[in-house]
């Protein structure tokens, strides 16, 4: 009997056609096949997780191609001091200009947000250097890792325009083993062009033996000013601007009336009706 049992038994042993597992015909299915619908529910759910983690990545991907672009560099302004670099600086800023400033000792600080077209956010750090600090230990600090230098100088003063070959100098040594970074020209105070002390012959000819981006700006008057630094950060950005997008990017300027003195204070003004009064006929 115990043999007949014995049989029994493994004639009531089958092999499971899922798992391969062996089990009691009565029972129908292993134990594992028993956790199998379990099972595929989660592997069905861990699917649909990675399926909608897969698409929200490309819509995430989407979503950045749509998204505006920020940007941000470094802008030096070196120069001979009273050129106008904090004028120029406060002008394109703050749109303002003071008919008095304090001269800059080591540096300034000034931040400027600019809109390219294409939706590109630019943030402008200007860094105002003193005039003084052409011989000063830290200039080569302050310069580096910059990626624009603007040379400055006065167009009324002839000696400011001079100094610029020490301030490309500068530069220069600064960058000797890396690349040098964008290097621009500004000319100021473009308003008294009528007492200039600078050829724009002698201007151009300098930017163009040392490759430099030319500019004629009057912070006075804002003149081109707001312009040619939005030229500068899209040239940064690798941004081409149309001539409308730049006409655009230059604020209006006013127009000042300036009542110029007519005749020297120390001498009395001449009236035309009193010389005739004065002036007396006589008939010999």
């Amino acid at each position: 009997m115990f043999g007949l049992q014995r049989f029994q038994s493994d004639a009531c042993v089958s092999k499971c056609n899922l798992t391969g597992s062996m089990v009691r015909s009565g029972l129908g299915k292993c134990t594992s096949c028993a956790k199998l619908p379990e099972r595929l529910g989660e592997h069905s759910r861990q699917f649909r997780r990675c399926v909608m983690a897969e698409l929200r990545t490309q819509l995430g991907e989407d979503d950045d191609e749509d998204e505006p672009e920020y940007l941000q560099f470094k802008v030096i302004l070196l120069g001979d001091g009273a050129v106008g670099k904090t004028s120029m600086a406060t002008r394109f800023c703050e749109d303002h200009f003071a008919k008095q400033y304090k001269q800059t000792i080591g540096l300034d600080f000034f931040v400027k947000r600019v809109v390219l077209p294409g939706d590109i956010h630019v943030c402008l750090q200007i860094w105002d250097i003193g005039g003084q600090s052409i011989g000063g230990k830290m200039l080569s600090n302050y310069i580096y890792g910059s990626s624009a230098v603007v040379l400055c100088y006065d167009i009324t003063n002839y000696q400011s325009f001079q100094h610029l070959e020490d301030w490309l100098f500068l530069v220069k040594r600064t960058f000797d083993k890396t690349p040098l970074p964008y290097i621009a020209l500004m000319a100021n105070k473009h308003d008294l062009a009528h007492i200039r002390a600078v050829k724009v012959d002698k201007h151009n000819q300098f930017a163009e033996e040392n490759d430099l981006y030319s500019y004629f700006v009057s912070a006075r008057t804002g003149d081109q000013v707001h312009s040619s630094f939005f030229r500068i950060a899209a040239d940064l950005a690798g941004v081409t601007l149309t001539k409308p997008e730049l006409e655009v990017a230059q604020k209006p300027t006013k127009a000042e009336l300036v009542n110029h003195p007519r005749n020297d204070p120390a001498h009395p003004e001449a009236n035309a009706d009193d010389i005739a009064k004065e002036k007396k006929c006589s008939i010999m």
